[in-house]
């Protein structure tokens, strides 16, 4: 992965992102030599949420298939949550 000091990104603006980006599909920007920030394309900003929601759908079905899920009413949901939460 690249690295874009704040400096660089200070001097060279978007030149420093894009030259970056050129070399792989993220780049680290550090700020006083520590890393603080990921930037990308948007497109692969899009992707990556795509990934995270397909991984959430799998673990869906396959919480269903197993039968880990409960069925229950509205009021029911929210006493477990309250006694969730104060727990």
């Amino acid at each position: 992965m690249s690295h874009i000091s704040a400096n660089d990104l200070k001097t060279k603006g978007i030149a420093a992102i894009e030259a970056a980006l050129s070399e792989s599909p993220e780049a680290i920007v550090s700020v006083r030599g520590k890393d603080k920030f990921v930037v990308m394309e948007i497109a692969h900003y899009h992707y990556l949420r795509e990934c995270e929601l397909d991984a959430a759908i799998a673990e869906t079905k396959a919480d269903l298939a197993a039968g880990r899920f409960t069925t229950e009413s509205v009021e029911e949901h929210l006493a477990w949550l309250d006694h969730a939460c104060s727990s």
